[in-house]
């Protein structure tokens, strides 16, 4: 497949670049950029200067100055590496739409390889990939590639893509499809959030080899160990919900495993304090119904989708008072033939587990998709 483009009309890249505290190299990183356009690519550069406390956003005012395809836009106060990009996005006019790292780990003139898949017009969204041979590569951190590889593996697993680097920076779209993204993330959480709701948009995605020269933290380096957190919490949060029956059991399986622990430390230490066996069980088992909430919403579930937050919660409450009655007469019923304490919470948690998943699938969080993750772009192929 030929990436020539030259005999097709001109088109706009938007290339919008978030920065913050990038004195030493937003100079260089603009007029790097500004080196790609030609009479078949012109510029529109959105630089958002997310509230620096050094030169950055003085030094780009200078160059906007000079360079008509410059826009800068600013926060008066530090919101993030997403809230940036979501700013610059939602300014962007260009057929499409990249993002560019004002620190140059990446070389700007890949963006004219990732292009030129879309120009073709058989991609909606082209990521460029740091693992595919193509270019140099700096040879930094090795556990930094790990934790990339397993949160990328992680991803692929719920997305049912098979990209191999879904923490890239390098993310070129269709300027419809990016703007009709509602995206949330603040900070690096951006990466999985774009990447899920993208796969789930049944969109065309294509994958590039790129060059990365990346930074040490002596150099500028900023994501760190809270962000990781954030992405395996992101990579959950906006996948799971849409994810098959049988992979939302097996991750409901891993929060209830918890609220089953809640459940019967809680009842052991009740019931073993004198507080008998209906006090020890309904309290045990509605301290695990709240862990179980809190996971539920958190990763599996997506709450409030058809009913409002009063509703939902009185649905969550009647379902659980059933529910619990059933926990106390299957616990009943084991002690009643000589279970030990223990054997018989557990073998009633199993039940339960199975019957709670059951509920929360299909009564308290019923899976009616909300507007803002219906396909609004969809593509059509494989991708």
């Amino acid at each position: 497949m030929s990436l020539k483009t030259d005999n097709g009309p001109a088109v706009t890249l938007s290339i919008v670049i978030p920065c913050f505290n990038e004195a030493r190299t937003v100079e260089s990183c603009i007029e790097t950029v500004l080196a790609i356009q030609d009479a078949d690519l012109r510029l529109q550069l959105i630089v958002v200067d997310d509230h620096s406390t050094d030169r950055s956003a003085d030094i780009v005012e200078k160059l906007a100055a000079r360079h008509t395809e410059i826009v800068l836009l600013r926060h008066d106060v530090n919101r993030g590496k997403g809230a940036a990009l979501r700013t610059g996005i939602a300014r962007a006019t260009g057929d499409f739409v990249a993002i560019q790292d004002a620190d140059l780990e990446y070389d700007p003139q890949d963006l004219k390889r990732l292009v030129g898949v879309l120009r073709l017009g058989v991609a909606d969204v082209v990521m460029g990939s740091r693992f595919l041979s193509h270019g140099y590569h700096r040879v930094l951190y090795f556990w930094h590639s790990v934790g990339n590889r397993l949160l990328t593996l992680l991803s692929n697993m719920l997305t049912d893509l098979n990209l191999s680097d879904m923490e890239t920076c390098y993310k070129v779209f269709k300027r419809e499809v990016i703007q009709s993204l509602d995206l949330k993330e603040d900070r690096f959480g951006f990466e999985p959030e774009v990447v899920a709701k993208i796969a789930h948009q049944g969109l065309r995605i294509y994958e590039m080899g790129i060059s990365y020269r990346g930074r040490t933290y002596a150099e500028g380096k900023k994501i760190g160990l809270k962000d990781a957190w954030r992405a395996l919490y992101c990579i959950l949060h906006y996948n799971l919900p849409l994810a098959s029956v049988g992979i939302q059991l097996a991750f409901y399986t891993l929060a209830g495993g918890i609220a089953a622990v809640v459940n019967l430390v809680a009842f052991l230490t009740l019931f073993y304090a004198g507080a008998g066996t209906t006090v020890s069980v309904l309290t045990a088992f509605f301290l695990a119904a709240a862990v179980n909430y809190g996971l539920s919403i958190a990763f599996i579930f997506r709450h409030r989708i058809r009913y409002s937050a009063v509703l939902e919660m009185l649905i969550f409450l009647g379902a659980i008072a059933v529910i619990g009655w059933l926990d106390l007469l299957l616990t009943r019923r084991a002690l009643d033939a000589s279970w030990s304490p223990a054997v018989a919470k557990l073998g009633a948690s199993a039940i339960i587990l199975l019957l709670n998943f059951a509920v929360r699938r299909y009564i308290v969080f019923p899976q009616k998709v909300s507007a803002d993750w219906k396909p609004q772009n969809p593509g059509s192929g494989a991708h």
